[in-house]
């Protein structure tokens, strides 16, 4: 005789992406065929919605609407959060655990980057220490592309990415018309890039000219360089070409910003007293340009990280089956492990998904190779668009519409009965 079905708890943590929830929807939807799972729950805005006991059915919605998670970007529909858990937090592990016990939870799938990775592998090694018949797997997610290791063997690349990428690459192409076009007047168009410490994003820029054929210039935080240096380079751009266009990673290091941090500890540059493009546009026309007119930014913000009509359809299938794998880990009770994207050892693109233990994702973090940048510091290389080139796609996502307005997937708020006395996660009373 079978074991009664225990239930699933999915959550998601860190910054959103356009693909996040399609790697929800693959797993929710996997998730149906497997005898052992029963009711599956989101966690509303990740690990603080388990410890606060806030758990949306995702069982009971329609499934129309679960299907429309594909194209419905960000993590409005169960929340996401950046709440760490820590070593000395005993109070709220056991508060998880309680949780977990109360709704007969014997499933955990966190969705994130490296901290969330960090999360799911305490939480499945303390269900282990504790005895606890608990499977806990991860499922990967950031648009920096930070997860895992630098030689590409724990994961090729991450959900999320891949759309990033095809948003920097169609702006930098329209940008190129605005500079083009207002040139005499504004010769310098300097855009920001998502990525604190590390390149993806920004070098993902180089996609819209692998020919390269536009006055573009490309600075990663990797590489240091004096606004003095920057301000050399763009002035011979502008001798060589009337123009330049210049994208620099948020996270480039050229004097105080003014530094906010989240509570994971990381600097949110968006939320500085300035932007690095600021503080560079400002110094590049005090300093004064080799050609008349001025130097101007553009900073996107949030939305390269939500805006759906960018979105990679490689990128959207890729997440959905890595959320699709995710569940038959679950299923097969491998617990303590990541579902990951490996890509084939053949020259047309492809991949399959596979598992990587947690803890080696958890206690490492990706860096943006050396050998990816030029020599002088201000582009990228040809390795580099071969690696990221096949992940934009080459189809536009279909998007419905509803009298003019995209239509997102609109969850219900039907949210499991308490259980337990109310509770205020440690982090929060510290």
């Amino acid at each position: 005789m079978s074991p009664a079905p225990k239930n699933l708890i999915v959550a998601q943590s860190g910054g959103p992406s356009p693909v996040i929830n399609n790697s929800l929807r693959g797993l929710v939807e996997a998730s149906r065929d497997f005898a052992g799972i029963g009711t599956i729950y989101g966690g509303w805005h990740g690990i603080e919605g388990v410890l606060k006991e806030e758990l949306l059915d995702l069982s009971s919605q329609c499934p129309d609407e679960i299907a429309r998670l594909r194209i419905t970007p960000a993590a409005g529909s169960i929340g996401t959060c950046r709440y760490k858990l820590r070593d000395h937090q005993n109070e709220d592990f056991d508060r998880i655990l309680d949780v977990f016990k109360a709704h007969n939870v014997g499933y955990f799938c966190y969705i994130g980057g490296n901290d969330s990775m960090d999360t799911a592998n305490k939480v499945a090694q303390m269900a282990h220490e504790r005895g606890i018949d608990l499977v806990a797997v991860g499922v990967p997610k950031t648009i920096d592309n930070d997860v895992g290791d630098s030689e590409f063997k724990l994961i090729d690349h991450t959900p999320g990415y891949g759309s990033v990428a095809r948003y920097w690459s169609h702006m930098v192409q329209f940008a190129n018309e605005e500079n083009a076009g207002s040139s005499p007047a504004d010769p310098v168009l300097v855009l920001q890039a998502m990525g604190r410490r590390i390149g993806f994003i920004p070098a993902a820029a180089r996609l819209a000219d692998p020919e390269r054929k536009l006055p573009l210039q490309i600075y990663l935080a990797e590489r240091e360089i004096s606004i003095e240096k920057i301000h050399d380079q763009v002035n011979d751009q502008l001798r060589r070409d009337g123009r330049a266009i210049v994208v620099v990673s948020e996270g480039l290091k050229i004097g105080d910003l003014g530094e906010r941090k989240d509570s994971f500890g990381h600097t949110q540059f968006s939320s500085s007293e300035i932007t690095v493009a600021q503080k560079l546009v400002n110094e590049l026309n005090s300093r004064g340009l080799a050609v008349k007119g001025s130097a101007r930014c553009n900073v996107p913000g949030t939305d390269q990280r939500h805006n759906m009509i960018y979105a990679s359809t490689v990128d959207l299938e890729e997440a959905y089956k890595v959320g699709q794998k995710a569940a038959r880990l679950a299923a097969d009770g491998e617990s303590g492990f990541m579902a990951t994207i490996l890509r084939n050892d053949v020259p047309e693109y492809g991949v399959h998904y596979d598992k990587v233990p947690l803890p080696e994702v958890a206690n490492s973090e990706r860096e943006f190779l050396e050998s990816w940048i030029t020599d002088d510091g201000m582009d990228v290389t040809d390795d580099f668009v071969r690696y990221a080139a096949p992940l934009v796609g080459e189809d536009w996502v279909s998007i419905p519409m509803n009298r003019g307005r995209v239509r997102l997937a609109q969850l219900q708020p039907l949210f499991a009965d308490q259980l337990l006395a109310k509770y205020t996660p440690q982090a929060d009373r510290e």
